[in-house]
């Protein structure tokens, strides 16, 4: 969707996204198979269908949104302030909207697996958090031991991307909580009037956690849908 901003062709379904969107896919397929052999249960695959199309929707947007944060980072000249034209900056504030859009998903969609393996595994994760995170329920499955292959699997992969995910995670609760990178900047801009040269972010180490959240989304949606799917079928 976004890359005709930059002139290209639609995304082309490959690699390990590719695949884990050929499962998802898939295992919405079978809620619909099952939907037709057996209509009892009709509301309760639907639900699984409807959340499953929705967390679909949201890996396309969250993997459009890093890629058009990397192809206006490519832009930026400088890491100067003061040396930014306003070309320079434009493509600088670009880069912010879409790199805060996707680190900022990452985590939603995340707590949007979680509500769904919550309910389809019966995990109960309610009883230990009223308003429980993806993470909670990760906790809630180590913690009681259930369904041992997936909670295995998925809690490696948490601890495997610990690092990335923290400084993401910091980011995102300064951009909701405090304030937002571009004010900072801003006022970087401002100081370095009458002060020292004003520098941005690290731009290039930002991505590479952005990089790696979206890794461990991908693989999470991935090992959970083969899961699912196997246990469905």
């Amino acid at each position: 969707m976004l890359r005709m901003m930059f002139g290209e062709p639609p995304r082309k379904l490959e690699g390990r996204l590719g695949e884990t969107i050929h499962l998802i896919r898939r295992f919405v397929s079978l809620m619909q198979e099952r939907i037709e052999k057996d209509p009892r249960q009709e509301h309760k695959l639907r639900k699984y269908e409807i959340w499953t199309l929705g967390l679909l929707a949201s890996l396309d947007e969250l993997e459009e949104s890093q890629y058009a944060a990397h192809r206006f980072a490519e832009r930026i000249k400088t890491t100067s302030m003061a040396e930014m034209t306003e070309e320079d900056l434009l493509s600088y504030y670009r880069h912010v909207y879409f790199d805060k859009n996707a680190f900022i998903r990452v985590f939603s969609l995340l707590d949007k697996l979680g509500t769904l393996m919550n309910d389809m595994f019966q995990l109960q994760t309610e009883r230990v958090k009223p308003h429980f995170s993806y993470f909670t329920v990760l906790r809630n499955m180590r913690e009681k031991k259930l369904h041992p292959p997936l909670s295995k699997i998925l809690n490696e992969l948490k601890d495997g991307y610990k690092e990335p995910l923290s400084r993401l995670r910091k980011r995102r609760n300064t951009e909701i909580h405090y304030m937002n990178p571009e004010m900072q900047d801003d006022l970087r801009r401002l100081d370095s009037i009458n002060s020292q040269e004003a520098e941005l972010e690290n731009v290039k180490e930002q991505l590479i956690d952005l990089d790696k959240g979206c890794e461990m989304v991908v693989e999470s949606l991935y090992h959970t849908f083969d899961y699912a799917y196997a246990r469905f079928r």
